[in-house]
C-alpha cells in the first residue's frame, strides 16, 4: 500500500500512515467517545443530534502500523438532505477511505442499521461496532453477533467505548478489512424484484465505467432517483461526466420499465428506503433478545416527568436557575481570590519595570493597560466559567438537553422556526460564535439563517460577568449569601428567559418577512438517559470549553488593553481622548437611559465583551488605568458616585444583554453565511431591540421618578 499523507490536523505519531479509516454512525451511539478511545485526542461527546458538523482527525497505532482516523458527522442517513449528511456520504464515497467502522447503538439495533445497509450499498469494507454493550446489559438485552454477521455480510464487533472493553476486537477486524480490502461481500439490500431488475440493468452498463472506484450498484440507484448532487460529485471523482447521453438513455429505458410496472421515480426513493428499513428490521429481529419485557420503562417514566406538557418548560426553567445559583455562589469567592493574587502580581510587574528605568510609557502600556485588562478578564471570566461548563456539560450527557429541544420544539413551530434552534441557542451560553456555527445542524437555509441572526439573543460567557455584577449590586445584595445567590440566579435566569422571548418575536417577525417559509419537520432522537462521566466532563470541559474561550477572551483583551490606556492616556487640551469620546456619545446614552462612557465601553468592547466593565472604570476614575478594586461594594461606589441608579443598572443589563455581536461572532456569521448582508442584519436586529428596551425603560424612569 501506498504512502499516505497525512491530513492537516492530525497527531502525528512518526512513520507513514497504512490506511484511512472512516468513523460513521447515527447521533448519539458514542461515536466521539470511540473516536477518543482510538486516538486519545479530546474530542467533546455532545448529546444531541447533529453535533459533529465537521470532520474530526486522529491517528491510531494497531500491531505496528498507523491509521488514520476520521470522524465523519453523526447522520441517520446518506440522502444528503442536510450539511451533515452530504459530508458523510461524500467521504464514504470519494474520501478514499480502506475501511468505514459504523458505530450503532446496541440498545436500538434496528434504527442504526438502517445506515449500516445504506454505507455497505458503497463500499463493502465495513465494520459494524456495536457500542454500549454495558447499557444493553443493563436492559437485559442479548446479540447474537454471529446472527448479524450473517445478515449483513460484514464483520461484527461489540464494545463498550467508556470502559475501552472491546477495542482490540474491533481494531484486529478494522485492519482485516483493509488488508484484505475489496475481499469482503456486504450483502446487498434487495429490493422488490422490478427494481432489481431495473437497477441490475443499469448496472451491468455502468460497472466498465466506475470500475472498481466506485459501487456501479449505488451509482445505478442513484441515476434512477435522479440525484443529480450525487451524480455530478460522482463526475467530480471520476473526472468525465458519467452521465453521458448513452447513459442517460439507458436511464431513461429503466425509468420505463419502472413506469410501466407502476413504479414512478417518487414511489422509487419511497420503496427504496422502506425496503432498507424492512431489511434492518429482519436482521435486527434475528439477532436480539430481550429478557426483560420493557427495558426502556425507566426512561419513559423520566421522559413523562420531564417532556410534560405542563412541567416541562418549569422543570427547565428550574434546573437553569439551579445551576446559575451554583455558579454565581461559587464563582464569587474564587474570582475575589484571583483578583488579589493577579492584581498583587501586577504591583510587582510595575516595582520591576521602575527598578529597570523602564520608559514610563513602556511601563504604562504594558501593566498599566495590557495587564491590568488581562488580570481582570482572567479573575471575572475564568470562575464563572469553570463552573458553568461543567455543570452543562452534566446536564448534555444525562441526554436532558435533547428533551430540552423536544419542549421548544412547538414554540418554535409557532415562529415558523425550526425546533434544532433551541440546540444552538444552548450553544450560545458559552460562545455565540459556537452557537452560530452549530446553526449547521438546521437542514432548512431559510431556518439556518433565522438561526444565526438571531443567536445573539441568548448571553455569552463574556457578558454573563457584565449582567450578574448588575443585578448583585443593584438588585439582589451583594453579600453572598443563600437568599441573595438564589434571588441573582432566579433574576439571572428570567434575563435568560427575555433572550428566548425575544428569539421567538424576532424568529417570528423574520419568517413572516424577509424569510418568509413553513417550518419543516425534523429527527430528533431523544437518547437514554446516562450516567455522567464526571471526572471527564470536568476535566474536558475545563479544557475544551473553558479555556478556549478564556483564550479567545485573552487574545481580544490585550490589544484593546493597550488601545483602551493610549485613550485614556494621549490628551489635547488638557483632556483625554477617552473623554472626547464619552463626552461626544453622552447625548445618545443619555437618550436610551444610559451615559457616553457606558456606551463608549459597549463600543471598545466589540473585540470582546469581557472587556466593557473595565473600560467603564478606567474612564469614571479618569487615571489612565484599570485600578484594582476590592469587590462590588467600591465598584457599585464608583458607579452611583458617576450618577448611576437602579434605572440605570436595569439599561445595562438589557443593553448588555441585546446590542452588536462581538468580533469573532461577527467574523463567524460572515463566514457561515457568505454574505456581508446578513452579517450586518445580525448586528442591526439586538442592537435596534436593546436601543427600544432602554428607551421604553428610561421614559418609564421618568415618569416614576
Amino acid at each position: 500500500m501506498g504512502r499516505r499523507s497525512k491530513p492537516k490536523g492530525a497527531k502525528d505519531l512518526g512513520g507513514e500512515v497504512s490506511g484511512i479509516v472512516a468513523l460513521a454512525g447515527n447521533p448519539n451511539v458514542g461515536k466521539s467517545t470511540v473516536f477518543n478511545a482510538l486516538t486519545g485526542l479530546r474530542q467533546h461527546t455532545g448529546n444531541w443530534p447533529g453535533k459533529t458538523v465537521e470532520n474530526a482527525r486522529g491517528e491510531f497505532v494497531f500491531n505496528g502500523k498507523k491509521y488514520m482516523l476520521v470522524d465523519i458527522p453523526g447522520t441517520y442517513s446518506l440522502k444528503a438532505n442536510s450539511a451533515e449528511e452530504e459530508a458523510a456520504r461524500d467521504f464514504i464515497c470519494f474520501g478514499g477511505a480502506d475501511a468505514v467502522i459504523v458505530v450503532c447503538d446496541s440498545t436500538c439495533l434496528e434504527r442504526n442499521l438502517g445506515l449500516v445497509l445504506q454505507i455497505t450499498e458503497i463500499t463493502p469494507n465495513v465494520v459494524v461496532c456495536v457500542n454500549l454493550l454495558d447499557e444493553a446489559e443493563k436492559k437485559k438485552i442479548q446479540i447474537d453477533f454471529s446472527a448479524l454477521e450473517k445478515g449483513l455480510g460484514v464483520p461484527v464487533a461489540g464494545i463498550s467505548a467508556r470502559s475501552k472493553r472491546g477495542l482490540d476486537i474491533l481494531l484486529e477486524k478494522t485492519q482485516e478489512v483493509i488488508l484484505k480490502r475489496g475481499e469482503t461481500k456486504a450483502l446487498p439490500v434487495l429490493y422488490p424484484p422490478v427494481i432489481e431488475r431495473a437497477v441490475n440493468f443499469l448496472t451491468l452498463m455502468i460497472i466498465p465505467k466506475t470500475g472498481e472506484r466506485l459501487s456501479a450498484r449505488w451509482v445505478a440507484i442513484k441515476l434512477l432517483e435522479g440525484d443529480v448532487e450525487a451524480i455530478k460529485k460522482t463526475n467530480n471523482f471520476l473526472g468525465f461526466e458519467l452521465d453521458d447521453e448513452d447513459t442517460m438513455d439507458s436511464v431513461a429505458l429503466a425509468r420505463k420499465f419502472l413506469e410501466e410496472n407502476g413504479v414512478g421515480q417518487k414511489e422509487l426513493c419511497d420503496i427504496i428506503a422502506s425496503s432498507i428499513i424492512e431489511q434492518a428490521g429482519k436482521i435486527a429481529g434475528n439477532a436480539v433478545k430481550f429478557k426483560k419485557e420493557d427495558c426502556f420503562e425507566r426512561d419513559r417514566r423520566l421522559d413523562r416527568i420531564f417532556t410534560n406538557r405542563l412541567l416541562g418548560i418549569p422543570i427547565m426553567l428550574l434546573l437553569l436557575a439551579l445551576v446559575f445559583w451554583i455558579t454565581i455562589s461559587g464563582a464569587n469567592y474564587v474570582s475575589e481570590f484571583l483578583s488579589d493574587v493577579l492584581f498583587s502580581f501586577g504591583d510587582y510587574l510595575d516595582s520591576c519595570f521602575k527598578n529597570l528605568n523602564a520608559p514610563e510609557w513602556l511601563n504604562g502600556l504594558l501593566i498599566h493597560g495590557v495587564y491590568r485588562v488581562l488580570a481582570w478578564v482572567v479573575s471575572v471570566m475564568f470562575p464563572p466559567m469553570a463552573i458553568f461548563f461543567p455543570l452543562f456539560t452534566l446536564l448534555e450527557d444525562s441526554g436532558y438537553l435533547p428533551r430540552v429541544a423536544f419542549n421548544l420544539d412547538k414554540y418554535f413551530k409557532r415562529a415558523c422556526a425550526c425546533g434544532k434552534q433551541s440546540l444552538t441557542m444552548a450553544m450560545g451560553f458559552g460562545c455565540n460564535a459556537v452557537g452560530v456555527t452549530g446553526c449547521r445542524i438546521i437542514d432548512s437555509p431559510r431556518e439556518r439563517l433565522i438561526a444565526v441572526l438571531t443567536n445573539n439573543f441568548m448571553p455569552c460567557n463574556g457578558r454573563f460577568p457584565t449582567i450578574i455584577a448588575m443585578i448583585s449590586m443593584f438588585f439582589a445584595g451583594m453579600s453572598a449569601s443563600v437568599s441573595n445567590s438564589a434571588l441573582s440566579a432566579l433574576m439571572l435566569t428570567g434575563v435568560i428567559f427575555l433572550g428566548a422571548i425575544m428569539t421567538f418575536l424576532v424568529s417570528k417577525i423574520l419568517s413572516k418577512t424577509v424569510l418568509k417559509g413553513v417550518p419543516s419537520s425534523f429527527t430528533l432522537e431523544l437518547p437514554p438517559y446516562r450516567r455522567p462521566q464526571i471526572g471527564k466532563v470536568i476535566i474536558r470541559s475545563v479544557l475544551d470549553r473553558t479555556v478556549f474561550v478564556l483564550g479567545r477572551a485573552v487574545l481580544s483583551a490585550a490589544p484593546a488593553g493597550a488601545l483602551i490606556w493610549l485613550l485614556a492616556n494621549v490628551s489635547v487640551g488638557g483632556k483625554s481622548l477617552l473623554s472626547f469620546c464619552a463626552a461626544f456619545l453622552e447625548p445618545a446614552g443619555r437618550l436610551i437611559g444610559l451615559d457616553g462612557v457606558i456606551l463608549l465601553a459597549f463600543i471598545l468592547g466589540f473585540p470582546a465583551n469581557e472587556i466593557v466593565v473595565p473600560i467603564m472604570i478606567m474612564a469614571y476614575m479618569s487615571k489612565g488605568e484599570i485600578l484594582e478594586l476590592s469587590g462590588l461594594f467600591e465598584l457599585k461606589e464608583l458607579l452611583v458616585s458617576n450618577g448611576w441608579t437602579v434605572w440605570t443598572a436595569l439599561c445595562a443589563i438589557i443593553f448588555s444583554l441585546f446590542h452588536w455581536p462581538c468580533a469573532t461572532t461577527m467574523l463567524t456569521i460572515k463566514k457561515e453565511t457568505g454574505k456581508g448582508k446578513w452579517t450586518l442584519l445580525a448586528a442591526l436586529i439586538p442592537t435596534a431591540a436593546g436601543i427600544l428596551m432602554c428607551l421604553l425603560i428610561s421614559t418609564l424612569s421618568k415618569i416614576f421618578t
